[in-house]
């Protein structure tokens, strides 16, 4: 008997929150190789359709009308669902949803505005909630939808001075994950996350050249992470062979978050 090829997602329908760069650019990359139907969402339509133009080309010729772009503010509910009602018209359906908007600006907790907390809060966290929200009667409608959240080391595991709001984000959406898993099991739809570590990006970069450093010398792989290494494991996830996991997480980092010291990495 015939054995289908492995993370097959050639009839997949995919929406990716944050698509136009950095990880979430990566994620949708993955797919569009990946032969699966992608929909980059982001903030601005000269970055929705620069990476519409970019991933179109990764995709290939004989697949680029699988490739579509709209924007979207995931703090705004009503944005989010008409993200879903576009990606919906445009493709037939949606199966998953990578939600992956979200923001990581510093600032020290002593002096942190209510401001700041609430724009981490209101994209990270607020942003998930509402992104799941407005594609979920798609996805019931899928009979197989997957849910994969970008969370991050920093909150669940690790923290950092500077990322105090940022790091409760992260760890709140672990929170919802699970619940959210239990709630929409019923529907067949599963809700995981991947948790990267330091991974190269634009933002990252301005970090500048000395936390760039510090961080790769803790990494015992004694390299960063690449935005595409973050799209297999959301890959797998989305994938049918992964039907059976649900309100997990997959940590990819390197070994980042290994050593119970720096002594250990010699």
């Amino acid at each position: 008997m015939p054995v289908a090829p492995l993370f097959d997602l050639s009839d997949t329908r995919v929406v990716v929150t944050g698509g136009t760069k950095g990880i979430g650019f990566g994620i949708a990359s993955v797919f569009a190789q990946a032969g699966a139907r992608v929909a980059v969402a982001g903030r601005s339509q000269a970055g929705v359709d620069t990476a519409v133009a970019a991933l179109s080309l990764v995709a290939g010729a004989d697949t680029r009308a699988r490739i579509s772009g709209f924007t979207v503010d995931v703090t705004d509910p009503e944005s989010c669902r008409a993200l879903a009602a576009s990606t919906a018209a445009v493709f037939g359906g949606i199966d998953v949803l990578c939600a992956n908007a979200g923001i990581f600006p510093q600032a020290d907790l002593a002096t942190m505005t209510p401001a700041q907390l609430d724009e981490v809060l209101d994209t990270n966290v607020k942003g998930t909630i509402y992104a799941v929200q407005a594609c979920l009667p798609a996805l019931r409608e899928s009979g197989r939808g997957r849910v994969v959240l970008t969370s991050s080391i920093t909150g669940p595991t690790t923290g950092y001075p500077g990322w105090s709001h940022y790091g409760a984000s992260k760890a709140a959406q672990l929170g919802f994950m699970r619940t959210a898993a239990i709630e929409l099991a019923k529907h067949a739809i599963t809700v995981n996350a991947v948790l990267p570590g330091n991974v190269e990006s634009a933002g990252l970069d301005e970090m500048g050249e000395d936390y760039l450093a510090s961080m790769t010398s803790a990494v015992p792989l004694r390299r960063l992470g690449r935005a595409e290494e973050i799209g297999y494991a959301a890959a797998f996830l989305a994938s049918r062979e992964a039907g059976y996991i649900t309100g997990q997480t997959i940590v990819v980092d390197g070994g980042q978050t290994l050593p119970e010291s720096p002594d250990a990495l010699g």
